[in-house]
């Protein structure tokens, strides 16, 4: 296999693994609790295997998932490019109301002095003075997108943070930011079963060397090969009433995951590690958050980053996605 792919958020200068680790996952909300241990484990083997992208945020378990972050990287700070974000807030009630956590009412907010707030935080949790990339986490329909550019452009000046991000945008929110700052990269849901962004989003991006980070590239597990028909899920885990996951569904991507182990076979790989492989190839996506709870898919990841498919079997793999899932519900 090959070395681990790298490429630059934006025009940072900030140089990343193509595979990131998510850690949505490891704060536990939504994902049935969290072993910590494990967690921190599937981190130290993630940075082992030349996973440098770590991306968290304060929002996945009310602080937790950066807490365990933090505690992983001790030590091992220079081996890591960190994300984490902001917008996500239970300090004030101002903004969007979003939904309740820990009976705590959450807000989507981008005001100056919250954000401020926030990142400090941030950087008590995680451990550290800097943040490599601070994402706004979801956009508030409350605060002009120049007040919340003017208060990461500060915070970058500051040394607080090293480059910007936004997530969950619309592609006039994404032309927003790039017009009062310097936007390095958005972070945007993209997958064989999700490709919307494909129309605007990443051709504008492209176009102003703004990175795409994608996450959910496995689809909430959907195109780990994993997954099969009569899967049930239970208790608090989100896949549970997602209609992405319903019996037709599982059928539709167990007929594309028999075509995809066929080329997983010739390089001795998982059918995730060609799912993730693929995703890296599309025009526009700089890197792919994968989740992992544990070292096994941890390592099971980072092995992605250094597999190189083929222009044949690019194809045969499209040919295949085209087959099985435009009928795909959603």
């Amino acid at each position: 296999m090959s070395e681990m792919l790298t490429r630059e958020i934006g025009r940072s200068g900030i140089i990343a693994s193509a595979v990131g680790l998510g850690t949505w996952a490891i704060g536990g909300w939504m994902w049935g609790g969290t072993d910590e241990a494990a967690a921190i484990a599937a981190i130290h083997a993630a940075i082992d295997e030349g996973v440098t992208l770590i991306d968290t945020a304060p929002a996945y378990g009310m602080g937790r998932s950066e807490e365990i972050v933090g505690r992983a990287i001790k030590g091992r700070r220079d081996k890591v490019v960190l994300a984490t974000k902001c917008g996500l807030v239970w300090h004030v009630q101002q903004g969007n109301y979003f939904f309740s956590q820990q009976d705590k009412p959450v807000h989507r907010y981008l005001g100056r002095e919250s954000i401020r707030h926030e990142v400090e935080q941030s950087l008590r949790r995680l451990g550290t003075d800097h943040i490599d990339h601070y994402i706004t986490h979801w956009q508030d329909s409350t605060t002009p997108v120049s007040e919340t550019m003017a208060a990461l452009e500060e915070l970058k000046s500051e040394g607080k943070i090293r480059s910007i991000g936004a997530s969950n945008c619309t592609l006039s929110e994404i032309s927003d930011y790039a017009a009062a700052g310097q936007l390095d990269g958005v972070q945007e849901e993209y997958s064989m079963v999700k490709r919307d962004i494909e129309r605007e989003i990443l051709p504008f991006c492209r176009s102003r060397s703004i990175s795409v980070l994608s996450y959910s590239s496995l689809a909430l597990g959907l195109l780990s090969g994993k997954i099969g028909p009569g899967r049930m899920f239970s208790g608090d885990d989100l896949r549970k009433d997602n209609p992405r996951f319903s019996a037709a569904n599982l059928a539709k991507v167990e007929a594309l995951m028999k075509v995809v182990r066929l080329v997983a076979q010739d390089h001795g790989a998982s059918a995730a590690q060609v799912v993730i492989a693929w995703t890296l190839v599309q025009p526009g996506i700089t890197s792919a958050l994968c989740g992992a709870r544990n070292p096994e898919q941890a390592r099971e990841n980072a092995a992605a980053g250094r597999l190189r498919l083929t222009s044949a079997e690019l194809a045969i793999i499209d040919a295949a996605v085209s087959e099985h899932l435009t009928a795909l519900d959603s």
